[in-house]
């Protein structure tokens, strides 16, 4: 989907355009995937968030110089019983955000097995990032941020630290993405998408498909 707005007076204006992309958000149960989303699209965080149940389904748009991103985002729940659900969830998704807790080292290691999927299951050109949540936790710490971001180099990986209760680096993340996406593809990404662009349901996470975003800026 695409679109475009003029702005500006008389004919001299600038075309805005609009670019839709899935992103997925995966990661162990209570790693603050769900703060995370929430924090980038409401703007809030609670003390005590609901773990997700199989994965919800939320949207946001942010401006990248003269194109609008909009990102139809999945957060996915963590509890290894939905693990097996999560093909269907990144599968088409033009960009992941693997999520750890900085303080719990288990997290990071299921992290990168969740890397590891992605790269040989999911879209070939998938832009991944690694966020080490709850930097707000920093006095527990049990991943180095030199640690994670050498996996990161290593792997061809976007990285940071964040905390959704502080809102540290949590627009970054996101903003950081958008800019690695690679918009002048996105024409023929949305002619091989195109057959699943049927509408999504919001109220209903655990359907067979969900959507596949595409886009096409022009």
């Amino acid at each position: 989907m695409s679109s475009q707005t003029r702005t500006g007076s008389g004919g001299g204006g600038t075309v805005n355009k609009t670019c839709q992309f899935k992103l997925v958000l995966l990661g162990e149960s209570s790693v603050g995937k769900s703060s995370l989303v929430l924090r980038f699209v409401k703007g809030q965080f609670h003390e005590f968030q609901e773990s997700t149940i199989g994965a919800a389904f939320l949207t946001q748009t942010i401006q990248i110089d003269d194109t609008t991103v909009k990102f139809e985002i999945w957060d996915t729940a963590g509890q290894e019983r939905y693990h097996s659900l999560a093909p269907m969830y990144y599968r088409g998704a033009q960009a992941a955000i693997v999520v750890y807790d900085i303080s719990n080292k288990e997290t990071f290691q299921k992290a990168q097995t969740w890397v590891k999927e992605l790269q040989r299951q999911a879209s070939p050109n998938i832009v991944i990032a690694l966020a080490g949540n709850k930097l707000d936790l920093a006095n527990k710490r049990a991943v180095s941020y030199d640690e994670a971001k050498q996996y990161a180099d290593e792997h061809s990986l976007l990285f940071m630290e964040t905390s959704a209760k502080t809102a540290a680096n949590v627009m970054d993340i996101f903003t950081s993405i958008a800019k690695k996406l690679p918009k002048t593809d996105l024409s023929e990404q949305m002619s091989r998408t195109s057959q699943t662009r049927s509408g999504v349901n919001v109220g209903s996470a655990n359907q067979n498909q969900p959507a596949t975003s595409g886009c096409a800026c022009k």
